[in-house]
């Protein structure tokens, strides 16, 4: 009865699955800049023990529209802090977590941390 009045359901929700890249190596940040010189390339900055980054993390993954022509990097820079800081650099972004970057022709075209993360409209960088 209350699964009823509250929506909710004893059938499992299908998970989504995002088409994820782990960024786990310097080099690969090097790698994305030159890619991204034909297609966006997209890093998604999490903190694994941080409440507020899964939760922006599972509302990303919620709204993400797998139809969208880009490269997606997960990078958890709790076990990769040096590549985490290193995307800093090279991408010209000041740490934050979480945070996503948008990497077009070679740099950062758009970032964001935290609730902005899923205020940024992709389609408008593809």
């Amino acid at each position: 009865m209350f699964g009823k009045l509250f929506g909710g359901s004893k059938e499992p929700k299908e998970k989504k699955i995002l088409p994820w890249k782990n960024l786990t190596t310097v080099s690969q940040l090097d790698d994305i800049a030159k890619l991204s010189k034909g297609k966006t390339q997209v890093i998604f900055k999490h903190s694994t023990r941080c409440g507020i980054s899964s939760m922006v993390m599972n509302q990303f993954v919620a709204a993400f529209d797998l139809d969208i022509n880009l490269d997606l990097y997960y990078l958890d820079l709790l076990n990769y802090r040096e590549v985490s800081n290193e995307a800093g650099y090279k991408f010209q972004v000041m740490h934050q977590s979480p945070q996503l970057l948008v990497i077009k022709n070679g740099v950062a075209v758009a970032h964001a941390s935290h609730g902005a993360i899923n205020e940024i409209d992709l389609f408008k960088f593809v």
